[in-house]
Order: C-alpha cells, then structure tokens, then sequence
C-alpha cells in the first residue's frame, strides 16, 4: 500500500499460517496501481493468477492458498495455473 510503482521485477511474498481462501484475500485500497497476484497452495503450486485493480475491495482465490505472490502486471502472461514454483 502507498507505493507510486513497482519494478518490473519487484514483488511481495506474503505466506498464511495454512491454506484458506478467505485468509489469502487481498484488499486493494490505497494502491495506486494495478497488480498482479498469484495465489499458490501449499506445494507451492499456482491455484488462482488475477489482475488486480487499484482501488477495488477484495480479490478472493478459487482454491485455498498458503502463498500471495504480488508482481508487476506486466509479468502475468509468464505463470499459468498449475505452474510449479519455488522460493529461495
């Protein structure tokens, strides 16, 4: 929140205690920009990808996520559902 922009290869990991839709739902007040989200389960797995609006009350995933994955929108058409990642 109250950031002006965000490098194209910048971006902010947020990891829930379990896996939970309603745990994993992102709010976008008072972000000036679009975003990219990836929600990701457990198995660190992609389950949900949406652009998120600047402004708009929630975004939810389809499936339980454990991991919130925010990038620039710009990075999107590079992760599918079902995409297998991994965090160093």
């Amino acid at each position: 929140m109250f950031q002006k922009h965000l490098d194209p290869d910048g971006g902010l990991l947020m990891t829930q205690k379990g896996e939970s839709r309603a745990n994993a739902a992102i709010h976008m007040f008072f972000v000036s920009m679009d975003l990219g989200v990836l929600w990701l389960d457990k198995q660190e797995r992609i389950v949900d990808i949406k652009l998120a609006k600047s402004w708009q009350p929630m975004y939810t995933p389809t499936s339980p996520a454990k991991y919130i994955l925010e990038i620039h929108p710009s990075r999107l058409p590079e992760f599918q559902i079902g995409d297998q990642l991994s965090f160093e």
